[in-house]
């Protein structure tokens, strides 16, 4: 039987190798500063999401335990204990080192207490002109007291009564409108006070007449884990809108208040905010600690930041004709963020202004905020083309988002459509439909990322495009089913999930069994985001303790590792934290010498096999699939960025004689690539200059 590890301690080890990097010395400042805004916004999210849900499961009461055997309420008493302990090592890391540098490189926040009288009455005006005016105070005791905002800063004030014994308990919410880092010229090039610091030294103007006897500074964390309730015949948008009102109403999971705040005055809080004792939590620090990633992101202080890497226009495809004329030539295999998104955004918006393209099918996760596809859609349905878009209004905290995109689309002419009920549609497809010399093309692109050209540069991703009939006839049924709510028939060479993917991928690991049972070589390379699905996890022991070779790159959630010596022997499972997210899912089964290579949308997760419309697709171009390998192998030989897990779940770096850097290597190969593409082009483009031996008679 294999050996099980819990979910939500997976994640947390996960985000403790994220926090790890903001502990690197070799590291510049601002880039440590990020990698500890990254692990403080994971943090945020998993107690929305999975502390949340645990919390409504315990409270229920019907909760099973996990494959661990831990119930609920255990986890919950887990998760904090750990959670805990990263949050200390989080301020421990800013106050004791990462403010220190900052003040020394003249990038810290001030304290306004410190000031001068004059500098203080100048931010005082400040104040009164410019913050004052957006701020509301709320009173909390009252018959129906207000729901304070999720994840939003607040100023919790207690005031004195007149002439009365008893004091009340004010709170007042800093919008987000409001610039969490307050420039003043009185604070010279780069000084800055933070909103909290400066709202709370001056609040007393928004209670004139009245004594403040504390003022504290406080973040609440709400449960996000709120599912829509998909009835037949209903309006599955305007459910999810009500989904997103009952988020801002929903219980408090958390509580974030200042280390020194009287115990009082916590107690107070706690009640009025309906909060277990247990949720609260005393920081010895600033509040919002992803606020200050965003330093590494604004112009200035280059010393500070780590070497740009910019994306090079992909050697296979020729900028200078059409996405159309490109594919037709061959499969392509793009690699982002090393290679440029461009293409794929670039077909698209061909497709729109194209005559010969009759019919545009996409699906829709988590587009940009501005997004090209969303533009290029719209303008093709605008001229006439048939454009379905099947919009994931279930993408968590994207669903606002995606409603709006929802709308925008269907105002164009698009068909929207809002995917399968009691499902997440989360595969990643486009078709276009083009009519070519009398007879009909389908050109289509499947991806393990998002239709997001902005995230595009931050995730590792890979790109299929390709004209293969089977291909395109498979992605013209996929829609149709998910459009048309008919049944999964055998696709000819794609694999979705619910229906077919676990099997295959259950069929294929087997295979592998079988032949290392026989003495074989037998091996299974993997690289994806999350592994926790039994099935697949008993599925891997087995295979492990026939003798398969195993290799996992597992970012982040890992729930397995050989329960016994031989299993281990053969298995490594690594996981990387580099400067771009780890996001592509690519597959390899050795198959007798003859590989068997495939990327997908779907992580090896039960969501993702039994519960999402996902898709696995087979690469089957030699020279594609020997590139999706080299990615593979590259994960493996990292030795810089790469941890080992341990048997006890826990992570220890990876070692090597030499260092090699995996997301390093495949920029350079990105690079080499490019260069040796455009260097061919020039030489095609020279004129033929003829060599003195070729002009002698």
């Amino acid at each position: 039987m294999a050996m099980y590890l819990n979910r939500e301690l997976s994640w947390l080890e996960f985000n403790q190798r994220v926090l790890n990097e903001a502990w690197r010395r070799d590291l510049p400042l601002l880039e440590r500063l990020k990698f500890l805004a990254i692990s403080a916004s994971n943090l945020d999210e998993f107690f929305q999401v999975r502390v949340g849900g645990l919390t409504l499961v315990a409270r229920s009461g019907k909760g099973k335990p996990d494959p661990t055997g831990l119930t609920p309420s255990e986890q919950l008493d887990c998760i904090r204990s750990r959670a805990g302990k990263m949050v200390q090592d989080q301020y421990e890391l800013l106050n004791n080192e990462l403010l220190p540098l900052l003040r020394e490189a003249g990038v810290a926040p001030l304290e306004v207490r410190a000031l001068n009288e004059v500098q203080r009455g100048t931010l005082e005006t400040c104040f009164l002109h410019d913050i004052a005016p957006l701020l509301t105070p709320l009173a909390m005791e009252v018959e129906n007291p207000p729901v304070l905002p999720n994840l939003e800063l607040i100023l919790g004030v207690e005031l004195a009564v007149v002439d009365k014994p008893e004091s009340r308990m004010v709170a007042v919410t800093l919008p987000n409108c409001l610039p969490r880092r307050v420039h003043a010229t009185c604070l010279g090039r780069d000084g800055y006070v933070l909103l909290e610091d400066l709202a709370a030294h001056f609040i007393g103007h928004l209670f004139e007449g009245e004594n403040i006897l504390h003022c504290a500074a406080l973040r609440v964390t709400r449960n996000g884990d709120i599912a829509v309730q998909e009835e037949e015949g209903g309006d599955f948008a305007w459910e999810m809108s009500q989904v997103l009102v009952a988020r801002k109403f929903s219980d408090c999971v958390r509580v974030e208040i200042a280390q020194d705040t009287p115990e009082a005055f916590v107690g107070r809080l706690a009640q009025l905010l309906h909060a277990e004792p247990k949720s609260i939590y005393r920081v010895p620090g600033y509040l919002r600690m992803v606020d200050f990633g965003r330093m590494a992101q604004e112009p200035g202080h280059e010393l500070l930041k780590v070497e740009p890497w910019s994306s090079c226009y992909p050697a296979s495809v020729d900028a200078d004709v059409s996405m159309f004329e490109n594919i037709a030539r061959g499969d392509i295999l793009i690699n982002t963020p090393y290679e440029s998104y461009e293409p794929v955004v670039k077909l698209v918006e061909e497709a729109a202004a194209d005559p010969d393209v009759l019919a545009i099918k996409q699906v829709l996760y988590r587009t940009a905020q501005n997004s090209r596809f969303v533009a290029a859609l719209c303008r093709a349905a605008e001229l006439g083309k048939q454009v379905t878009v099947l919009v994931e209004l279930k993408a968590r905290f994207d669903e606002g988002h995606n409603l709006a995109q929802a709308e925008q689309l269907q105002r164009s002419g698009v068909q929207v459509v809002y995917g399968v009920k009691g499902y997440k549609t989360h595969a990643k497809a486009l078709l276009i439909v083009r009519r070519e010399n009398g007879t009909l093309r389908r050109y289509c692109h499947i991806g393990t990322g998002n239709y997001n050209e902005d995230t595009a540069r931050l995730y590792s991703d890979i790109s299929l495009l390709t004209v293969d009939d089977d291909i395109g006839a498979d992605i013209s049924q996929f829609f149709n089913s998910v459009t048309g709510l008919t049944s999964i028939r055998r696709f000819r060479k794609l694999q979705p999930s619910p229906a077919l993917m676990k099997s295959r991928l259950l069929e294929l690991v087997e295979a592998e069994t079988k032949r290392a049972q026989r003495g074989e070589a037998a091996g299974i390379d993997a690289k994806m985001n999350s592994l926790n699905d039994v099935e697949m996890m008993d599925a891997l022991e087995r295979a492990a303790e026939a003798g398969v070779e195993i290799r996992l790159n597992v970012r982040g959630i890992c729930c397995w590792y050989p329960s016994t010596e031989k299993g281990r022997a053969h298995t490594r499972i690594v996981s990387i934290v580099d400067r771009y997210l780890e996001h592509a899912r690519i597959f390899c089964f050795r198959n007798g010498g003859e590989p068997l290579v495939f990327i997908s949308s779907a992580d090896w997760m039960s969501r993702n096999l039994d519960r999402r419309v996902e898709l696995l697709t087979p690469i089957e171009d030699k020279k594609l699939a020997q590139h999706a390998m080299s990615i593979l192998d590259a994960c493996f030989r990292d030795n810089t960025q790469a941890s080992v897990m341990r048997a006890d779940g826990t992570y220890e770096r990876a070692e090597g004689s030499s260092s090699f850097r995996m997301q390093a290597y495949l920029q350079r190969q990105a690079r080499r690539h490019a260069r040796t593409r455009e260097r061919n082009s020039r030489t095609l483009l020279e004129p033929h200059r003829p060599k003195k031996s070729d002009l002698k008679p």
